[in-house]
This record gives structure tokens, sequence and C-alpha cells, in this order.
């Protein structure tokens, strides 16, 4: 018979292609694993793995088993969550976020949500838009925090607030501060973004997308300090998200320009897998995040 640790192997195989990796991942000695992986083919009655003299690759049948085993897994975790969550927020919630709003958020939210809630056991893991739906798919997320919307048809999303965004340029531009700014005033030869994978960078150049096709500048980053820093040298503008105001803009060097209606933003919320139990449990954390920021403005 097919067992759970069985999956558990061979989806742990598939993400890191090492039995020797896989097996650390597991906490269980790398024959134990291959041993296991082999019983689960005879199970089967198919080869699931390609096995090569220093890698192994997963056969068009293993990569079907696997991304169907990820299923079966965060469905066997709703499962037990549903029996072990009874009250409102109590117990292990995994939360993944985006590292465009974690700093940010999370400051002004675990305070409250702590006082509030004390049973909760909150586990916090940032990481980019496309790695958290994986994760959240795999079951080792239970909620994730993200712009909506959360293209999968297997999530439910909960929106929070709207993020507008704003104008960030040298304080020596000759932009005025107090208008409103268009969209055509972003040079975006000059428009300094986040790297490759961040949902920033799509959002800002879906919103400055100009029909002279002009590349943005040649400069990318990891987070929104390093492009204020940029910014503050003059190297270029960027578009920054209201939410990050507070703790970015503390230098002199970098004025913020409000663009006109419409505002260009993004919409933030909450996202899960259908299959949870514990949508009473998200609905309480968005209703703690909307209070936290409430307060906070």
């Amino acid at each position: 018979m097919i067992t759970l640790r069985q999956l558990r192997y061979l989806v742990s195989l598939a993400r890191h292609r090492h039995f020797g990796r896989a097996a650390q991942d597991c906490a269980v000695s790398q024959p134990a694993l291959s041993m296991q992986i082999r019983e689960l083919e005879r199970e089967i009655g198919a080869e699931l793995v390609e096995r090569r003299p220093g890698e192994i690759a997963l056969t068009d049948t293993g990569l079907d088993v696997a991304r169907r085993a990820e299923h079966i897994l965060a469905a066997a975790r709703d499962l037990v969550d549903f029996a072990r969550h009874r009250d409102v927020l109590s117990g292990r919630l995994v939360l993944g976020i985006i590292p465009t709003l974690a700093p940010y958020i999370l400051p002004r939210v675990l305070p409250q949500l702590q006082a509030r809630y004390p049973l909760l056991r909150l586990e916090v893991r940032e990481t980019q838009t496309k790695q958290l739906l994986a994760e959240l798919a795999s079951g080792d997320l239970d909620c994730v925090m993200l712009a909506l919307p959360a293209e999968d048809a297997d999530v439910e999303s909960l929106p929070l607030f709207t993020d507008a965004f704003l104008l960030a340029v040298p304080a020596a531009d000759p932009l005025p501060a107090h208008s409103r700014v268009d969209v055509a005033d972003v040079d975006r030869r000059r428009l300094i973004l986040l790297e490759e994978g961040h949902c920033l960078r799509d959002q800002a150049l879906a919103f400055c997308a100009t029909k002279r096709r002009d590349q943005p500048a040649g400069l990318g980053a990891t987070s929104l300090t390093t492009v204020m820093q940029m910014v503050a040298n003059g190297y270029g503008v960027t578009l920054v998200p209201e939410v990050a105001i507070d703790a970015e803009l503390r230098d002199a060097r970098v004025k913020l320009l409000r663009f006109a209606e419409p505002e260009p933003g993004r919409t933030i919320g909450l996202a899960w897998r259908r299959t949870s139990p514990r949508g009473n449990d998200f609905a309480a954390l968005g209703a703690v995040v909307k209070q936290a920021l409430d307060r906070a403005g």
C-alpha cells in the first residue's frame, strides 16, 4: 500500500533532485529514502526516477505522481488542521509573505496578533510570489499575504487593503513636489526596478509601459531599501508602495510624488488552499491586519 511517507519522500526528491539532499530534508538516511522510493515504484508499477551517476531525474510518470502527491499531502495536512484547530488562531500557522510587504506589515501586525491570540504559534516565510504559491499548493504554507489576484484555480483569497504607488525621485528633480504627476512624467529610461521575480517589478512595468518601449535603467536590486538609496544618489526614479513609505523615506535627498487619479496601486490580500478548513483563522488574521494598519495610519 502506498504511504504518505513515500509520497513525502518523492516530493522532496522532486524538489532537490538528489537522494542525499532529499534524505537530509526528510531527516532519514539515504538508504532508507531510496528503499521507500523503490517500494513506491513497485506499488505503482512504473519507474519514477532515472538514476544516474551523481544525479537523478524524474520520469514523466514520476513528475506527474509527484505533482499529485503534493495535493494529497496538502489535503492530509488540512485534515489534521480540521481535527486540531477548533479555537480560532490557535496552534501552529505558517504564513508566507512577499518581501515588499514583510518588513512594513509584520512590525505593525505581530504585536496585536500576539496580544489577541496568545495560543497562536506563528511561523513566517518571506519569499517571492511564485515560490509562495508553490509552497502553498504543496502544504508547506497555510496561507500567504501577497498582491492579488493569486493566479491559481485552487486558491481562495481575501482582499485586505489597496496599496497605492508613489513616484520617488531625487530631491532636486524639477517635478513639483505638491502637484499630481502623470504616467507620462515617468522617464522609463531612469526607472529603477527590483530584480526579476518580484511582482512589484512586473506591476511597475505594466503601469509605466509606453509606446516608445524605452527600457528601464539597467539596475536591479533585491530590496526597496537598496532601490531608494539609488534614487537618493541620483541614479534614477522608482515606484514605491505606500505601505513602505514610513520605513523607506528617511532621506532628505528623496521626494515622493503622488500620481493623478486614478492612482496606480496593488490590492493586498490573503490567499489559501480551497481545501483548507481554517477559513475562520484566515478571516481573523485579515481582521487583525486591517485593524493594525488603520491604527498605524
